[in-house]
């Protein structure tokens, strides 16, 4: 499968890609590949973008401040972003100062993008399985409501990650689903054999933003599996310590109407 069009930028093989509609939504964001240049492991002190990598933010409008970014943890709690550099310790980083640049990485596991854009607020999550059977996507949102939005104006986007192709889990992964979400866990997996599942993180996450008060319309997935994809994506499953992928967004300058919904994006 590849990029669909209008999502990659146009070198070949493409830097980076994005999402149509968090583009029609006015914000400035983009999701790397593997040929993005100047990403290195987030810690502190010290940026984990190199010049170049600062360059190509700048074209996409989201390079012009240093990068906000978490210690990212597998759960769900949220930190609020009034400076770049890393501001904390979790899953889901928000702010709602206009050209802050917030970051995700990720290398299988999902990165969730969550806008506002009536009230220029934004929220990006990191959504494994651990993240997923804690809601990380639906903190977002909540996060976002409790800063006075209404979910049903909100936009979102889910990155290239794994897909349900390529995820299999065992018992202690459905264990943590069930208990967390244990009406709605069986449709996300379907069974391979004796204690194997394949989980599919992708329809666990859409589901979790819609129940969190998206509108199904208003959820973009780029459908892009990183364990598939060697010629574009990292994968922690294929190739261990291989590389980071990042999502990276910011709340723009001067807001867009809000869009209407994305045909066909699911």
């Amino acid at each position: 499968m590849s990029p669909r069009a209008g999502a990659r930028d146009d070198r070949d093989p493409p830097r980076y890609l994005h999402s149509p509609l968090l583009e029609r939504a006015g914000l400035p964001h983009l999701f790397t590949t593997r040929h993005f240049p100047g990403v290195a492991a987030p810690r502190d002190p010290g940026s984990p973008f190199d010049g170049d990598a600062m360059a190509l933010l700048g074209e996409r409008g989201v390079g012009a401040a240093p990068v906000a970014y978490l210690r990212q943890v597998h759960g769900a709690d949220v930190v609020d972003a009034q400076r770049g550099g890393l501001v904390g310790r979790g899953d889901v980083v928000t702010s709602s100062r206009p050209g802050l640049p917030l970051a995700i990485f990720t290398a299988d596991c999902l990165p969730v993008v969550v806008f506002d854009p009536v009230n220029g607020r934004l929220a990006l999550a990191h959504a494994g399985w651990r993240g997923t059977a804690q809601s990380a996507a639906g903190a977002a949102v909540a996060a976002l409501a409790r800063a006075g939005g209404a979910p049903a104006t909100f936009v979102g986007a889910i990155g290239p990650s794994i897909g349900p192709c390529c995820y299999e889990v065992d018992g202690p992964v459905i264990e943590r689903l069930e208990a967390g979400f244990p009406d709605r866990w069986p449709g996300w997996v379907t069974a391979t054999r004796p204690g194997k599942w394949m989980l599919d993180l992708w329809r666990a996450n859409e589901e979790q933003l819609e129940t969190a008060g998206l509108d199904r319309g208003r959820i973009d997935n780029l459908r892009l599996c990183t364990a598939c994809r060697a010629d574009l994506f990292f994968s922690y499953r294929r190739g261990r310590g291989q590389g980071r992928l990042v999502a990276v967004a910011a709340v723009p300058a001067r807001l867009s109407a809000p869009p209407s919904p994305l045909a066909g994006s699911r």
